[in-house]
């Protein structure tokens, strides 16, 4: 695969799959002149031309191969793998973003209309290619890529078609960053977090779902729209799957530390006045009411994976309800991903932190623990 100057010229060494922005290739100084065309006055070829301007310009001090130490890799250039790519690039996470599609030709023109906008934000390299060797030794690795529901498909067949993929992906992702942090952003994301955890073989901290963030932004939002404050003042939490049975946790919402239960006993519940449990069910309808505005949902998840991506990289130790490993806690006895709050840092999940959930919360949790169960228990991995 090979295309315009600056962009991805693939080979077999990590170097040579790294993208120059502003000049063509490098190529060594030579003491000959540029050959001439028959009268003598102009080079022949511009490359040579443009070769011999860096030699005039730039002295070389070192041939050593740059080390990244804050590498992400996105699988899947689609709608939601692009809104990854530039939230993590515009947050400035990454001193290198490799990029990886069997789309070549999208691919192709992703790479390139996002490396002609590195004069803007101070843009690491990106890298892109149908080859996992661009993701060599990555950080962090971000999952965008599966298959789609097909209509009338069971949601078994979606899953088992996703594995089918994910054997392939998984296998090359560790093959080239076998020290990387997985984030499964993939849907259905909690059982493919499973997935990848299985196949990987990866400790289970390293194994990350993005999960309920993005559910409990919007449920944060909700209530800060219903409040007239801002969404990072309201704290509360959705946890569980992400999705339909998701479960928003009424009893600990507070606003600056007091507790809205303390002033409507019966919030979120049928008996509610006020009806606050709609919060929790327009948090559930708004992916499906942005896909029949829009197609797709990209902006709000993207924004959410570069927020966990920045609490690893950056080992912040801030607290996010992702996807992990839930067996032990809350009665649950199965090897099933769901979201709890989180510590994030940089071994990824550091801690769990021990919410105290009504017995109806608990109940429900549990239920979505079965519900996924009763999927993976099927999947021929």
């Amino acid at each position: 695969m090979s295309w315009a100057v600056g962009s991805l010229r693939a080979s077999r060494s990590v170097g040579a799959a790294r993208a120059n922005f502003l000049c063509v290739a490098r190529a060594p100084c030579s003491q000959q002149p540029a050959a001439t065309s028959a009268e003598g006055a102009q080079p022949s070829s511009p490359v040579a031309t443009m070769v011999s301007v860096r030699c005039e310009l730039v002295k070389n001090v070192t041939s050593e191969e740059a080390v990244h130490h804050h590498k992400v890799s996105i699988i899947g250039t689609g709608s939601v793998g692009m809104a990854c790519a530039i939230s993590v690039l515009l947050k400035g996470l990454s001193d290198e973003l490799a990029l990886v599609d069997v789309d070549e030709g999208k691919l192709k023109g992703e790479t390139m209309d996002l490396q002609h906008g590195s004069p803007f934000i101070r843009m690491p390299n990106v890298v892109a290619g149908k080859d996992y060797l661009v993701t060599a030794n990555s950080a962090v690795v971000i999952i965008t890529a599966g298959a789609r529901q097909e209509k009338g498909e069971t949601r078994l067949n979606l899953v088992q078609r996703n594995v089918t993929i994910f054997k392939s992906m998984i296998s090359s992702i560790i093959q080239y960053s076998p020290r990387c942090k997985l984030i499964v952003v993939s849907n259905p994301v909690d059982i493919l977090t499973y997935v990848a955890w299985k196949l990987s073989e990866f400790p289970k901290n390293r194994v990350i779902g993005s999960g309920c963030n993005l559910d409990t932004a919007r449920f944060r939002f909700l209530i800060g729209q219903r409040l007239g404050i801002h969404s990072e003042n309201c704290h509360g939490w959705i946890l569980g799957e992400h999705g339909d049975s998701s479960v928003p946790v009424w009893s600990g919402v507070n606003i600056a530390g007091v507790p809205l239960k303390d002033l409507n006993p019966d919030i979120g519940t049928d008996k509610d006045p006020e009806r606050w449990g709609n919060v929790h069910k327009d948090v559930i309808v708004s992916a499906y009411e942005i896909i029949k505005a829009k197609g797709y949902t990209s902006w709000a998840i993207g924004l959410s994976v570069a927020d966990l991506t920045e609490s690893i990289l950056k080992n912040l130790r801030r607290v996010h309800p992702v996807s992990t490993m839930i067996k032990g806690l809350y009665g649950i006895n199965e090897d099933v991903f769901l979201s709890v709050p989180c510590i994030l840092g940089e071994s990824g999940v550091t801690d769990l932190i021990k919410v105290k959930l009504t017995p109806e919360e608990e109940a429900r949790l549990k239920k979505s623990a079965e519900t996924l169960w009763e999927i993976q228990k099927e999947l021929k991995l």
